[in-house]
Order: C-alpha cells, then sequence, then structure tokens
C-alpha cells in the first residue's frame, strides 16, 4: 500500500542538523504514527512521505518554511517577572509556559532572565532550522473511520476518549 491521504503510516527516523548534530531519533523507541493529509507532520516531510510504501528508507532535507517556519523576531519579548508563577517560585532559562494568545495557547520558552523581566521566546525551538531527516518507513494502512474522526492513530484496543 502506498501512502496516500487517510492512511495511518508508522515510520522510524533520525533527526539532524545541516552540521549534523543530532536533533532527535526514535531509534531504540515505537516508531512514530501519524494520518496521512492531516497536518500532524511538519508540510516539508509530510510531502516527502507521498506516495511511498512500507519498508522504503529515503533522507530529505527541508527548509525551514516547510518545517517550523522562519524566526520571527517579534516573538522575543521581555515580559514583567511579576507575571510568571513557578511551583518552586524559581524561573530559569529553558523553561517552557504556556500563554494565551487570539488564536490559543502558544509555548514560549525562558531565554533570559533579570530581576524586573523574563525574556521569552514564542518561536519554536526547531524554527529558521534546515532539518535533515533520515527515515524508514515500517508500516501503512488505512486510517479507520474512528481515527479518522478523531484525527490521530489508536493503537489497538485505544479508542476510548
Amino acid at each position: 500500500m502506498k501512502i496516500t491521504k487517510n492512511t495511518v503510516v508508522s515510520f522510524e527516523y533520525t533527526l539532524k542538523d545541516t552540521q549534523g548534530q543530532l536533533i532527535d531519533s526514535s531509534v531504540g523507541q515505537a516508531p512514530f504514527a501519524y494520518i496521512q493529509g492531516t497536518g500532524s507532520i511538519i508540510p516539508g516531510l509530510e510531502r516527502e512521505m507521498e506516495g511511498r510504501s512500507m519498508q522504503d528508507s529515503f533522507s530529505a532535507v527541508i527548509p525551514p518554511e516547510q518545517a517550523y517556519g522562519v524566526r520571527d523576531e517579534e516573538l522575543v519579548q521581555d515580559v514583567p517577572r511579576s507575571l510568571f508563577e513557578t511551583a518552586s517560585g524559581q524561573i530559569e532559562v529553558g523553561m517552557q509556559f504556556q500563554t494565551p494568545t487570539e488564536v490559543g495557547f502558544q509555548t514560549v520558552t525562558v531565554v533570559a532572565v533579570t530581576s524586573e523581566n523574563v525574556r521569552v521566546d514564542g518561536n519554536h525551538p526547531l524554527a529558521g532550522q534546515t532539518l535533515a531527516f533520515d527515515v524508514k518507513i515500517v508500516t501503512v494502512r488505512a486510517a479507520t473511520p474512528d481515527e479518522l474522526a478523531h484525527g490521530h492513530v489508536h493503537s489497538p484496543g485505544d479508542h476510548h476518549h
């Protein structure tokens, strides 16, 4: 079966930056599964998957515009420290927070802390990066009506929400 819209695809991957530094990998873990054509993975990788079959292996270089977007420096802002609440009372670089926006919640990452302000970055951590994937397609099957209705893959026996 070929990968087309509404097929469930499971795949193994290794993700590196353009300098060859490892960013993420599914090696030693369960393959990642998604429904093709639903926007569940970055657009450039979804496009590379289209038409492939089980056991295919390939490499793909995905530019930022087809991955997590280009960096937007307007998404880096200083926010008064008094607006942050943590269980420990500490705010540290690398912490992430959810913040409400006009279009729903957005994750921001703390990039600097002063006594007065916290600088947060609303860009995805991989925004602006060209991504290099090595992929092996493990399985391809038709999505079930329940999976299509719910918009995500169900593992065997998992259909309760």
